[in-house]
């Protein structure tokens, strides 16, 4: 297990590698100067040179790859020009407010995903099988955005229950229960698609474990139905719900970006947002590189639980 982790952790680093690549070219490539964008008013041909060559702009693409990457390596990911601040700090800042929303997503999207697949497929067509089936698919079929909108709408503006933006109040508060109550609707907003994924999926896979032939044994030997389901049954199905639920890590990950817009969440998709309006080049390139490094790493740790629980794995791999 251990030579197939580190396998695994050499693997990425080429993947890595490719991100950077990516994520550098698709800002180098779009149309336009960032310099002059960066200056604004203060766009003369001097001051345009002088912000070219203090950016490495004037050099070919080659060599401000490199020069990037080799000081990403040194832990320097250049200064944000709309903050004026070091970007690694505020990335790190603005990507632990987005893990919280995100994690608080992939979270509840997991447990009542699971719980709901679980329950459709034991009681399959019947009538909670089809309403858990009728709101799997309303989920789905919703905008996350306009669900967001909707759920601000009720629940802090027409029952004022729940606050409708922000992380944690502007006057007072600041502890851990104002966070929770700020996390509520953002987080709900953002994990409905995904637990509607999950939910699908796990009734599909167990409905297929339900009917193999030691499931009929365990029912027979007179084990309770509960151990039946949740020892037997879901563990068997986990092997291939869990890379659903990493690729789901992913999309709750990435679609903080717009629910961090509708609710005012300062996390690193709001930050994205005033970075690509404000053309500064390095937040950006920073900010999506740091996705692209956690949704990597997410499909790791899948890959690593897909192959401790399919015992089916390790022995093709010791062959």
């Amino acid at each position: 297990m251990l030579t197939y982790i580190g396998y695994r952790l050499l693997a990425i680093i080429p993947v890595l590698l490719g991100l950077s690549l990516l994520v550098f070219l698709v800002m180098a490539l779009i149309p336009g100067d960032p310099a002059t964008a960066i200056l604004g008013n203060f766009a003369t041909p001097e001051n345009v040179a002088r912000l070219n060559q203090q950016l490495g702009l004037n050099k070919s693409l080659a060599e401000q790859y490199f020069i990037w990457l080799s000081h990403l390596a040194q832990g320097d990911w250049g200064r944000s020009y709309s903050l004026n601040r070091p970007v690694l700090d505020e990335v790190l800042e603005r990507f632990h407010a987005t893990l919280i929303l995100a994690g608080a997503a992939w979270l509840l999207c997991s447990v009542f995903g699971l719980l709901a697949g679980v329950i459709a497929a034991v009681r399959q067509y019947s009538w909670i099988d089809k309403v858990v089936t009728f709101v799997v698919l309303v989920g789905i079929s919703m905008p996350a955005f306009w669900l967001g909108l909707l759920l601000i709408m009720l629940f802090a503006v027409q029952w004022q229950w729940l606050p409708a933006s922000g992380m944690y109040a502007i006057y007072g508060g600041g502890d851990i229960r104002d966070l929770l109550t700020h996390l509520i609707l953002p987080a709900l907003t953002l994990s409905i698609v995904a637990m509607g994924v999950v939910a699908r999926l796990t009734r599909s896979a167990m409905l297929e474990v339900l009917r193999l032939d030691y499931i009929r044994t365990a029912r027979a030997k007179g084990l309770k139905e509960h151990r039946v389901i949740f020892r037997h049954a879901l563990k068997a199905a986990l092997v291939n719900i869990i890379p659903v639920m990493a690729i789901q890590a992913g999309f709750v990950l990435g679609g903080a970006v717009y629910i961090e817009t509708v609710f005012q969440w300062p996390g690193i998709g709001r930050m994205l947002v005033n970075a690509i309006a404000s053309r500064d080049i390095l937040l950006v390139q920073g900010g999506v590189l740091m996705v692209a490094t956690a949704y990597v790493l997410f499909n790791l740790c899948a890959d690593i639980a897909q192959h401790a629980l399919d015992p089916r794995l390790r022995l093709r791999n010791r062959i």
